[in-house]
């Protein structure tokens, strides 16, 4: 195996372990964006619909990734995991079915749909699982960013959906007598959504990470009142259980935070323990949205350990702060700092004792 051969397969299965790790299965997407030759934009387009396949949306030749998967599937077959055949289908009112590959070829497909599940989980739960994956995914409407006008009538609205003509406005889709719920209370959403005959995932794309990101959902007039006349009831209940769920992240957390500590000190013998226990609890604190809490971080992948390490030192042990003060820009202020932040990780990074 070549240089190039084996730092691909360090890619594909490092974006793997972390993908079972946080769900107990992987699949194939998981992996691609994962080593990020898929973006979320590209992603989001083919499952609307909106892409003949997906691999017509990812950068890189066939040969390229076709070697990708096989490292993947490899990878799976050693550890062990269990093949467990899902379908996908467009999140769009047609429903048809998504196709991955430019040629089509049923056995390409079906290595492509293969989802591999932990052996760990019992056959009820792969069952169970498997059930959840097959689902047809919820009908989405979309936030526009810009002006837009309608394929079918020529006009507009706050809301479309995507179809095969184009962009269709709410009448036209025989869906204006939703309402729209915007997210924020999770009970709410859920029950006005199981109560509601018809709904769509309402989304907008963000510009600044390149995703669809989910802002509410549209539901029936009469499915949201009783929704909410149902919350209003048992109010109380809720926030006594909100409070114990509460108590019970907070342990959670702690026990997370002493194994990122220990894996800072797997990594980095020669950091002191209280440093790398202050590193810990800074970078996996509970939403703070640090990398400690990325799925990565949750994973306690060596790559984001070693991201949280090198950010305690750039801030504490180089003039980075100082440079940033100065008015020098992010980017600047990182490149003139990389050789002492190197430095330190290096230091640390040999065992105490030698």
């Amino acid at each position: 195996m070549n240089e190039h051969m084996k730092q691909l397969q360090v890619r594909v299965e490092r974006a793997a372990e972390v993908a079972l790790a946080q769900k107990k299965y992987v699949s194939s997407i998981d992996v691609l964006v994962g080593i990020r030759w898929l973006p979320q934009s590209v992603l989001d387009q083919w499952r609307q619909g909106r892409l003949p396949s997906l691999e017509r949306g990812i950068q890189v030749n066939l040969h390229k990734l076709s070697t990708a998967m096989h490292l993947f599937r490899s990878w799976a077959t050693r550890r062990g995991l269990v093949p467990s055949e899902t379908a996908y289908v467009a999140r769009n009112r047609g429903r048809q079915p998504l196709r991955f590959s430019v040629s089509g070829q049923e056995g390409v497909e079906r290595g492509y749909r293969t989802h591999w599940v932990s052996p760990e989980l019992s056959e009820q739960k792969r069952q169970r699982l498997a059930e959840r994956q097959s689902r047809p995914p919820h009908l989405a409407a979309i936030v526009p960013l810009n002006e837009w006008t309608c394929s079918l009538c020529g006009g507009t609205g706050g809301f479309l959906l995507m179809e095969e003509p184009g962009p269709v406005c709410l009448t036209c889709a025989d869906m204006d007598h939703l309402v729209f719920l915007p997210a924020g209370d999770a009970t709410l959403s859920r029950r006005a959504k199981k109560a509601s005959r018809l709904s769509l995932v309402v989304v907008r794309f963000s510009r600044a990470r390149k995703r669809y990101e989910r802002q509410g959902i549209l539901v029936e007039e009469a499915a949201l009142e009783g929704a909410e006349d149902e919350c209003l009831a048992d109010e109380d209940a809720r926030a006594r259980q909100r409070l114990r769920a509460v108590e019970r992240r907070n342990v959670e957390n702690v026990g997370f935070q002493a194994r990122f500590g220990r894996e800072i000190r797997n990594i980095f013998p020669g950091c002191p323990e209280v440093r790398a226990e202050a590193i810990a609890l800074h970078a996996a604190a509970r939403g703070s949205g640090r990398v400690g809490h990325s799925t990565a971080g949750r994973a306690l992948d060596e790559e984001a350990v070693r991201l949280a390490v090198a950010a305690s030192v750039r801030h504490q042990d180089t003039p980075y702060d100082e440079l940033l003060m100065s008015g020098v820009d992010r980017a600047g202020a990182r490149d003139r700092v990389r050789d002492a932040v190197e430095a330190v990780l290096e230091v640390w990074a040999l065992r105490a004792d030698r």
